[in-house]
């Protein structure tokens, strides 16, 4: 009778509870709620005695506010919004960067990214690494993004097989519309230039390598890789062929397996079928696509009896791209209410991200938690569900979310998180959590090109540091909790705090820069000048280049 009368509780939304969490519907009475919600609590709290399967799916430059379960009314994205339905969805989940490669390193790792020594080296840990520890089959699929090689096109030390993956099939780097004739850069305008400067001086040795090579003067070796897809066009089906496929054959589990999409970062590349299909151009048909996708890897886990035993955790590397445009086409995501986005790493628009877990009959479905949570959690998260330790000879800045996720704890254990924008700490928020209150502070921020407009059109990007930032001394102060836009900076005349949150923010910022190592320095005039010889090439180097149809993806 209990479990009957569990399953039939009224629920046609979600219902707010204390500490940010929300489930079930204010319209029903209130005895009603409060006797379903005591009902379901052995339900949302059930104990795990196996190794559940882990699947990741992280979408790139994806806004929050282009998603139905974020409020979006005119793209489509029924499966993602099942996801919600079916499990937990996270308001305020917060990139460690909002650009690619940082975010997703912090991601991999555990840890505020200006704690690794640039790139993923052998001596970073990942959360696959861990799993791969604890029995798991371990697969990425679709974007890596973190580097390849170090020092040879032979020494592969960035590799995804180097850092815990058991199986590979995807994109070394990212889609670019630099890439893509009649596209318009995507490159800052600034860099573009210092990279072609510096592309120029090595020119000639590398048109000199190549001359010798196809004339037999010296011998030089190039490995090919040939688990990456060949064509952009096809890269959508392949990959999704490969998650499907990666599920069957290791159904009898464990397994991790991330799902990295291409989508939906810029040129946008999208199938035939899907172009033309949604109100807001290539960008929604770009979207839809995705969300068709996440439905047949939840279907391929349905087909295969694994949704029960599987935490499926959806979201995206940093916010979307506002200065992606071609003319009056906006091509770049929508965040929402909130200001800023790629790149703005104090902004809300460029670091709140989506963030939706599920697992069937462990965490309760259709609630909402509105308390700070990070892309950097999901380590020491899914290290526990593996039975695994983080490792105790560096700071790990994620933690385990199962508790909150579950219901046990109302609070997130984040106190304060920090926003950097490269090297620069752009802000910094803080969780009061004898309050309630969320305050933001911003050292610096970018400057708007041309003002006003909410982004830097002018560059493509905005800087982190230079001219085109502006310095706040002191800073420019925000309660989240009242004003989630962020667009009435507090003052001493109007917030009598004022005073003591900074102060208390400045400490907690010494307090962290102390657990920081000391990195090289990645953007050196030599480290950002473009390497063709560290690069896979398909064919014959320099005119790397193959249209080979049937390469099998599980060599090399």
């Amino acid at each position: 009778f209990m479990p009957a009368v569990i399953r039939g509780c009224p629920s046609r939304g979600p219902l707010r509870l204390p500490g940010g969490h929300s489930g079930g519907d204010g319209n029903y009475p209130a005895f009603l709620q409060v006797l379903c919600l005591f009902l379901t609590v052995p339900e949302s709290h059930a104990s795990v005695s196996y190794k559940p399967n882990i699947l990741i799916l992280l979408a790139d430059d994806l806004g929050i506010g282009d998603l139905g379960c974020y409020g979006n009314d005119t793209i489509r994205t029924p499966n993602i919004d099942r996801l919600s339905r079916e499990g937990v969805k996270l308001t305020q989940h917060i990139a460690a960067a909002p650009l690619c490669t940082p975010s997703r390193a912090a991601f991999l790792t555990g840890r505020y990214w200006v704690g690794g020594s640039g790139g993923l080296p052998p001596n970073e840990t990942t959360f696959a690494k861990i799993m791969q520890q604890q029995g798991y089959t371990t697969g990425l699929i679709g974007k890596w993004h973190q580097g390849v090689n170090c020092a040879s096109r032979n020494d592969f030390c960035h590799h995804p097989l180097n850092h815990g993956f058991d199986y590979f099939y995807g994109m070394p780097f990212s889609l670019m519309n630099d890439c893509q004739n009649k596209k318009s850069s995507e490159i800052d305008k600034v860099l573009r230039k210092k990279l072609w400067f510096y592309t120029q001086t090595i020119a000639l040795a590398v048109l000199t390598l190549a001359i010798a090579r196809l004339t037999h003067l010296i011998s030089v070796r190039w490995k090919i890789i040939n688990f990456l897809p060949m064509k952009v066009k096809r890269s959508a089906s392949l990959m999704l062929r490969e998650a499907v496929s990666f599920i069957e054959r290791h159904r009898h589990g464990p397994f991790l397996l991330f799902v990295s999409f291409l989508h939906v970062h810029t040129p946008l590349v999208t199938t035939e079928e899907f172009r033309g299909e949604s109100r807001h151009g290539l960008y929604g048909d770009n979207v839809e696509e995705m969300d068709l996708m996440v439905g047949k890897v939840l279907d391929a886990l349905d087909k295969e009896g694994l949704t029960n035993t599987t935490l499926t955790y959806f979201a995206s590397d940093h916010g979307g791209f506002l200065e992606a445009r071609d003319g009056n086409v906006q091509l770049g995501g929508w965040n929402g209410i909130y200001k800023g986005g790629k790149a703005m790493a104090g902004w809300e628009g460029g670091i709140r991200v989506p963030g939706i877990f599920r697992w069937p009959g462990v965490l309760p479905a259709n609630t909402i938690i509105d308390e700070p949570t990070s892309l950097m959690d999901i380590y020491s998260t899914v290290t526990y569900l593996g039975g695994g330790t983080v490792p105790q000879d560096r700071v790990i800045d994620g933690r385990n979310m199962m508790p909150l996720l579950q219901g046990t704890v109302q609070h997130s254990e984040h106190e304060f998180m920090f926003h950097y924008c490269g090297l620069h700490l752009h802000a910094v928020r803080w969780h009061q959590k004898d309050s309630g209150a969320l305050w933001k502070a911003h050292y610096m921020t970018p400057i708007f090109q041309p003002e006003g407009t909410g982004a830097c059109y002018e560059t493509g990007l905005c800087p982190c540091s230079g001219e085109g930032v502006a310095h706040h001394h002191p800073p420019l102060l925000f309660d989240l909790s009242r004003d989630p836009s962020e667009a009435k900076p507090l003052s001493h005349d109007t917030e009598p705090l004022f005073n003591t949150v900074i102060n208390r923010i400045d400490g907690a910022v010494a307090e962290h820069r102390r657990t920081l190592t000391p990195v090289p320095q990645q953007l050196s005039a030599y480290n950002i000048m473009w390497k063709p010889w560290l690069q896979p090439c398909f064919g014959t180097f320099p005119f790397c280049w193959c249209d080979k149809e049937n390469v099998d993806p599980r060599r090399g």
